[in-house]
């Protein structure tokens, strides 16, 4: 079993930046997931933001995000962190932190969660 928790939410002006973290726990929680956020703007399908492998060597980004956010996993804290820099209206989403065990093909463990909006 595995729980992600997600926190740094909130509302920003258009350029700013934000911080999101994902602390993740469980009995079957391992270093070895795959850690990536992403997600869901109203009246929108939930799509990839950023995905980090378990040794936190080899990120991935979405290219609407790619030189504005940066994705981080620390093993030590089992934790993944979203820096999200130059902030834009479109960022405007509910973000979710997923978790993917090393054998999985998919993301199958979500966060509930973090609203960010980004104001023009």
């Amino acid at each position: 079993q595995v729980q992600l928790e997600e926190s740094g939410g909130g509302v920003v002006q258009a350029g700013g930046s934000l911080r999101l973290s994902c602390a993740a726990s469980g009995r079957t929680f391992t270093i070895y997931y795959a850690m990536g956020w992403f997600r869901q703007a109203p009246g929108k399908e939930r799509e990839f933001v950023a995905t980090i492998n378990w040794s936190g060597s080899t990120p991935s980004y979405a290219d609407s995000v790619k030189g504005r956010f940066t994705i981080s996993k620390d093993n030590a804290k089992k934790t993944v962190t979203l820096q999200m820099n130059s902030l834009k209206p479109e960022d405007t989403a509910i973000y979710y932190c997923a978790a993917k065990r090393p054998s999985a093909s998919s993301y199958g463990n979500w966060g509930q969660g973090t609203q960010v909006t980004v104001s023009s």
